[in-house]
C-alpha cells in the first residue's frame, strides 16, 4: 500500500477577480518509507502541494489519499501526519524534554510511556544529554533537531517537512542533510521534503518530483533525474547542464567546425551535457568523440575544481567543471581558443 497518493489535484484562489492555479493536476503516489522530496523554485506549488498532504489546504479538484484511505475533506488533526517547519516553532518557556514530551501529554499518554518514548526519540536525533536546556541555549541544528523528535515522538506514518533546513548556515546544513537521511532510516517513516535547494535533494531522496507553474515536469530517483533530464528546464535547474540544439543528420549534428555525436537521432534536437564531462585541450582531439571550438571567455577558481566559460563560434556558451588534482595546473586561461570534447554516451537528448 502507498503511504500518500494525489490523484489529479488542483488548487485555485481568486486573486483580483481571476482564478489563479497554484497547482494543476498533480498526480503522484508516495512509497511507505521513502523520503520523497518535492523540489522546485519559489512559487512552483511544491509548498501548497504539501499543504494539501496535511491539510492545511483543501484542494478545489482531485483527491488525497494516506495509506488507502480518502482524506480529501479530513482536517489536519484527524490525519496521522506530523509537519516540520523553517521556523521550528519550539516552545521557548520549555525546556528539550518538555518540547519534545508535549504532544504525548497532550493526548494523555500513560507517563511511563512518555518516558520511554521521549527517551528513545532523543537518543535517535542525539540529543541525549540535552533534556534540560532550553531553545535559546542550543544551536540552530540542535533546535532543527528538537522539533523533529517532537515530531517523531508521536508515531505519525508520514512526516512532512517544509524546508526544515533554510535557516541554518551552508556547513551545518550540509551536516544536517546526512542527520535527516540516517534519522529516516532508523525510524522507517515516510519524509515528505519540500525544498528549492537541489543539492539538497539530490542528497537525501529516494525519489524526487520536480515541479515547475504547478506541475510535476520530472519524477523519478536522483541519479535519473540529474543524469537523464525529462525537460529543458529540469536540466537546468538541477545542477549545471549545457543545452546545444542543432540538426542531427545520422547522428551527427554539426556545430561550425566541430561536431556532436547521438547515435541514432536525426532531425532537430536539444542536446544536454553536463559540464563535469567535458575535457577542455588546446587542440582539436581525435577519436569517435563529441568535439566543438571555442574561445574561453572566463574562469573561476572554485577551490576543489575550475569553472570554464567558452563561447562557441555560434554565440552558444558552454560551461566546463576541471578537477583540481594535487599536481593540476590551468588547462586554459582567459581569451585562449580551444576544443571541448566528451563521450558520445554523455550527450543526452531531451525528450528521446
Amino acid at each position: 500500500m502507498h503511504a500518500i497518493q494525489l490523484d489529479g489535484v488542483v488548487k485555485e484562489y481568486t486573486s483580483h477577480g481571476e482564478v489563479v492555479q497554484a497547482v494543476k493536476g498533480v498526480t503522484l503516489d508516495i512509497a511507505e518509507g521513502e523520503f520523497f522530496s518535492l523540489l522546485g523554485p519559489s512559487g512552483c506549488g511544491k509548498t501548497t502541494t504539501m499543504r494539501m498532504i496535511a491539510g492545511f489546504e483543501e484542494p478545489t479538484r482531485g483527491s488525497v489519499r494516506l495509506h488507502g484511505e480518502d482524506v480529501t475533506n479530513v482536517p489536519p488533526n484527524k490525519r496521522d501526519v506530523n509537519m516540520v517547519f523553517q521556523s521550528y516553532a519550539l516552545f521557548p518557556h520549555m525546556n528539550v524534554w518538555d518540547n519534545v514530551a508535549f504532544g504525548l501529554k497532550q493526548k494523555k499518554v500513560p507517563t511511563a510511556d512518555i518516558q520511554r518514548r521521549v527517551g528513545e526519540i532523543l537518543e535517535i536525533v542525539d540529543l541525549k544529554g540535552r533534556e534540560k536546556r532550553r531553545p535559546r541555549e542550543m544551536s540552530g541544528g540542535q533546535q532543527q533537531r528538537v522539533a523533529l523528535a517532537r515530531a517523531l515522538v508521536n508515531h505519525p506514518r508520514a512526516l512532512l517537512l517544509d524546508e526544515p533546513l533554510g535557516a541554518l548556515d551552508l556547513k551545518l546544513r550540509q551536516a544536517m542533510q546526512l542527520e535527516l537521511k540516517r534519522i529516516q532510516r532508523e525510524v522507517g517513516i515516510t519524509f515528505v521534503y519540500v525544498t528549492h535547494d537541489q543539492s539538497e535533494a539530490l542528497t537525501m531522496s529516494d525519489r524526487i518530483a520536480v515541479m515547475n507553474d504547478g506541475l510535476v515536469e520530472q519524477l523519478a530517483d536522483p541519479r535519473t533525474i540529474y543524469e537523464r533530464p525529462a525537460s529543458p528546464f529540469v536540466a537546468g535547474f538541477i545542477g549545471t547542464s549545457n543545452l546545444l540544439s542543432g540538426t542531427a543528420v545520422a547522428g551527427v549534428v554539426k556545430l561550425g567546425e566541430g561536431r556532436v555525436l547521438v547515435p541514432g537521432q536525426d532531425g532537430d534536437v536539444t542536446v544536454t551535457v553536463r559540464p563535469e564531462k567535458i575535457t577542455i585541450c588546446p587542440d582539436r582531439p581525435e577519436g569517435e568523440i563529441s568535439a566543438v571550438p571555442g574561445k574561453v571567455d572566463e574562469v573561476v577558481y572554485l577551490g576543489t575544481y575550475n569553472s570554464y566559460t567558452v563561447r562557441l563560434a555560434d554565440g552558444a556558451e558552454v560551461t566546463v567543471f576541471q578537477q583540481n588534482a594535487v599536481d593540476a595546473t590551468l588547462t586554459a586561461e582567459r581569451g585562449d581558443s580551444v576544443w571541448l570534447s566528451w563521450q558520445p554516451q554523455h550527450s543526452y537528448v531531451i525528450g528521446s
